[in-house]
């Protein structure tokens, strides 16, 4: 399923990711503890029924934030979720790509160029700078003159997962 780029308000998102964060946290130690006493009243006291319920206070959020995901209002984090795991695909194949882009590979620089935006569009939603390492700097560089000599543009739509079927990952 390819994955388009958009372009949610960073604040926005940060206010949303500290509600969300919070509304979790709360509810992992309510279920938690729901849980811990239900099993010590029913069982008695045991160090191991009470990882018993703080496990299935855990299980339980995550039954809840999987049903709610779906919501509109989980919009944004749903796209960041999505974005991350894109990403995390694709850093398994860096070493490739980078090979594959030297030797004039147009599938590989598009990955290429992907993540790299990507990284760009997650530091600033979580209100961060990008890294000032002197390799990735150049790397971007690279990418860019790399994609003008082509006649491509600058940056990238999206990505389609597939691609990487074609890559090893290294």
């Amino acid at each position: 399923m390819p994955f388009t780029f958009e372009h949610p308000d960073p604040e926005t998102y940060r206010r949303k990711a500290r509600i969300i964060s919070v509304a979790m946290a709360g509810q992992l130690i309510v279920f938690g503890l729901v849980f811990s006493q239900l099993l010590v009243a029913a069982f008695g006291s045991s160090l191991w029924l009470n990882v018993l319920g703080v496990f299935l206070g855990l299980l339980a959020t995550s039954l809840t934030f999987a049903v709610l995901r779906e919501r509109p209002w989980m919009r944004e984090m749903r796209y960041v979720w999505q974005l991350k795991h894109h990403l995390s695909r694709v850093s398994g194949y860096l070493g490739t790509l980078r090979q594959e882009m030297d030797r004039g590979n147009d599938v590989a620089l598009h990955l290429m160029t992907f993540y790299h935006q990507g990284m760009a569009q997650l530091a600033e939603l979580n209100g961060r700078t990008l890294d000032d390492d002197a390799e990735l700097l150049g790397e971007r560089a690279r990418i860019r003159s790399l994609r003008e000599e082509r006649g491509l543009p600058e940056r990238v739509e999206g990505v389609d997962p597939n691609d990487l079927a074609a890559f090893r990952k290294r």
